[in-house]
């Protein structure tokens, strides 16, 4: 497993919409805990869990795949802020994605947000990816 959790996540989430998975199991962690939260708001997953023990080593996140009408909510994912290279937007950078078909997911003091929200609170912060 590369270092990189959130990529490791949205990955994730693309193949098994890709192959038709029902669901998909990813390691516990808060960052990605707040990410399912605003993906599931936004329709591009059905429903998350937490499951396991109490201690965060044997945590996992039980995510739900969503289909619209046979075809993955899911089409394609892009991860825009790595380690190597951190990318921040101000509140006049951030534009729609796919024509607003997709978004731009960011993390700001207010917390994990979209772009639609991030416009709308006047607030940026790090573009963590873009799906669609």
């Amino acid at each position: 497993m590369v270092g990189d959790s959130i990529s490791n996540l949205i990955i994730s989430l693309k193949n098994a919409s890709n192959a038709k998975k029902d669901n998909l199991s990813v390691p516990y962690s808060k960052m990605k805990e707040a990410i399912l939260v605003v993906l599931k708001k936004n329709g591009y997953i059905e429903s998350f869990e937490v499951r396991g023990a109490d201690n965060i080593v044997t945590k996992n996140l039980f995510i739900v795949v969503k289909y619209v009408d046979g075809k993955p909510a899911i089409t394609d994912v892009k991860r825009i802020s790595k380690f190597s290279k951190r990318v921040y937007k101000g509140v006049s950078d951030i534009y729609p994605i796919r024509n607003g078909h997709g978004s731009t997911i960011f993390s700001t003091p207010s917390g994990i947000i979209t772009d639609k929200e991030a416009r709308k609170t006047q607030v940026g912060g790090e573009a963590l990816f873009a799906i669609w």
